[in-house]
């Protein structure tokens, strides 16, 4: 199998959501149950060949959707390497509403496809790619589940690092929540600026949920999109503290090194030939941004 993604060039900790384009709900009858192994190596292949895929079943069941990522997740590290971490999907209330699920979830991340050099590639890098941005937070104690403030939070993340996830939403036609959810929310890689070190003051905290995230088309000098970092749950950190809460609570214990996707900022937008899309944090030390190019 092709790679089509730049590989990492350093270790990890060096390391620099809401995924929704063109998603209805579809009216079919019968639900799904938890996939088989076969259904799952099935899906592995499709995502290996970056084609179109059917899914599990657009009528799945939250606990059968949740049996398929967990499946999912084991078989993904064939075509993406080793589990480096997770991400945090749906948590703005907004997206929410519109997939029709109840609240954020969470998918697995991995090592291949996360770039940490100049970022040059495919416009179809996956079958239905998208470009988002996102944030990840680096942990350096799994007491991060237990934290109860974001300010007690950072005792617990030794960076924040600035993140274009690059998703691919895989599936063909119309989708539900729980089907995205049964595909481990669409992750295929992603671009990693440098990271910044954790400050542990409450001036920190405020910067994070003060900051502006801009994301631009600098080949057609276009602005695609404009928040605040209060749109991830009031604060970042606060998508930080649930999903570390959300693994805990399914049995999954983090570790130092491990890194935390927090979500989308901005809807994201498919990939076209030309276009190179800057993503800057603008509050945060240095006004720091990255960029990905598309041929």
């Amino acid at each position: 199998m092709m790679n089509i993604f730049i590989p990492r060039s350093y270790p990890l900790r060096l390391l620099a959501g809401a995924l929704m384009v063109g998603a209805l709900f579809t009216t079919t009858a019968t639900l799904a149950a938890c996939p088989d192994d076969a259904a799952i190596d099935a899906y592995v292949k499709e995502f290996s060949q970056r084609k179109l895929s059917k899914g599990f079943g657009n009528e799945i069941s939250l606990e059968d959707a949740e049996c398929a990522k967990r499946k999912l997740g084991k078989k993904l590290t064939l075509p993406l390497g080793a589990l480096v971490g997770y991400k945090a999907a749906f948590t703005n209330p907004a997206l929410q509403k519109r997939f029709g699920v109840d609240g954020p979830k969470w998918g697995y991340m991995y090592e291949r496809n996360m770039i940490d050099i100049i970022a040059i590639l495919p416009a179809d890098f996956g079958a239905r790619p998208l470009v988002e941005a996102d944030f990840l937070v680096e942990v350096s104690d799994p007491r991060l589940a237990d934290a109860k403030t974001p300010l007690e939070a950072l005792s617990y993340l030794e960076s924040i690092i600035p993140f274009i996830e690059l998703p691919d939403l895989m599936l063909e036609g119309q989708f539900s929540g729980n089907a995205m959810i049964s595909t481990n929310v669409a992750f295929r890689g992603g671009v990693l600026g440098m990271e910044i070190p954790v400050k542990k003051t409450q001036a920190f905290v405020d910067a994070l949920a003060n900051m502006t995230v801009v994301m631009t088309d600098d080949a057609e000098g276009k602005e695609l999109g404009r928040v605040k970092g209060s749109v991830l749950m009031d604060n970042p950190i606060n998508a930080a503290m649930w999903l570390a809460q959300a693994l805990k609570k399914d049995g999954i214990t983090l570790k130092k090194g491990d890194i935390l996707s927090l979500g989308g900022f901005i809807p994201p937008l498919p990939t076209k030939p030309g276009m190179k899309a800057r993503v800057q944090y603008i509050g945060l030390p240095g006004d720091p941004q990255l960029t990905v190019e598309f041929n």
